[in-house]
């Protein structure tokens, strides 16, 4: 019997690989990858360091992993719908999940990633582009040219060091450096950010529908 004022142990959730990714993506989203180690993942996890290499072989094992698991929050296209708004939903659905975790662009950028989800991710968006009548070299570069629209928004829209509800103060305080008789059309463009007729806030989709839009004459007849 329990003793008057004893409480049942609180059960220990069993480590895991998928336990330990996740809690390596919670450090990274918090903290930025450089935040990520093996000392600070197990003290996030309440267990001894050592234990976590049951799971995981290393920290690159672990950043192969968390790729990946980022990558599959992302939707792939769609074959059964029209390529356009197949790949526009995969471009907005990449651009949100990575500005969820800010580190995951550049990790996407300079790997080599072959986890499932990414191959299954890969594969859609040229299976989508190759099903649509383009080549598997329009394809492969229609693909890439999408991902560095995204990857590169993402990063700035990240790193710009206004927000954009400070665009049109930040304008005023720059005027005086864009003078009208050396920077005329830089000085246009600043001035009607500043009075609020224009809001300078770069558009994801603008850009978007500049490289699909481009893409129909490369379209092979199906």
């Amino acid at each position: 019997m329990t003793k008057t004022g004893d409480r049942d142990p609180i059960p220990q959730i069993p480590l895991s690989r998928e336990r330990v990714l996740r809690a390596a993506i919670h450090l990274a989203d918090e903290g930025g990858i450089d935040a990520l180690s093996m000392r600070k993942l197990a003290q996030e996890l309440g267990v001894k360091a050592m234990s976590l290499y049951n799971h995981v072989a290393d920290k690159n094992d672990i950043l192969a992993g968390i790729v990946d698991i980022v990558i599959g929050e992302i939707d792939v296209p769609d074959l059964s719908i029209d390529w356009k708004t197949a790949l526009r939903r995969r471009a907005n659905s990449a651009h949100e999940v990575l500005l969820r975790h800010p580190w995951a662009a550049i990790e996407i950028m300079s790997g080599i990633n072959v986890g499932p989800a990414s191959l299954r991710y890969i594969d859609a968006t040229l299976g989508c582009l190759l099903e649509a009548g383009f080549s598997h070299e329009i394809a492969d570069r229609a693909w890439n040219a999408i991902d560095s629209h995204i990857y590169g928004f993402t990063l700035q829209e990240l790193k710009f060091p206004f927000d954009p509800e400070d665009y049109s103060e930040a304008a005023a305080t720059g005027l005086p450096l864009i003078p009208a008789d050396r920077y005329p059309y830089m000085n246009q463009l600043t001035i009607q950010v500043m009075d609020g007729s224009y809001d300078g806030i770069a558009d994801f989709e603008f850009g978007l529908e500049l490289i699909l839009n481009g893409l129909d004459r490369f379209q092979e007849k199906v």
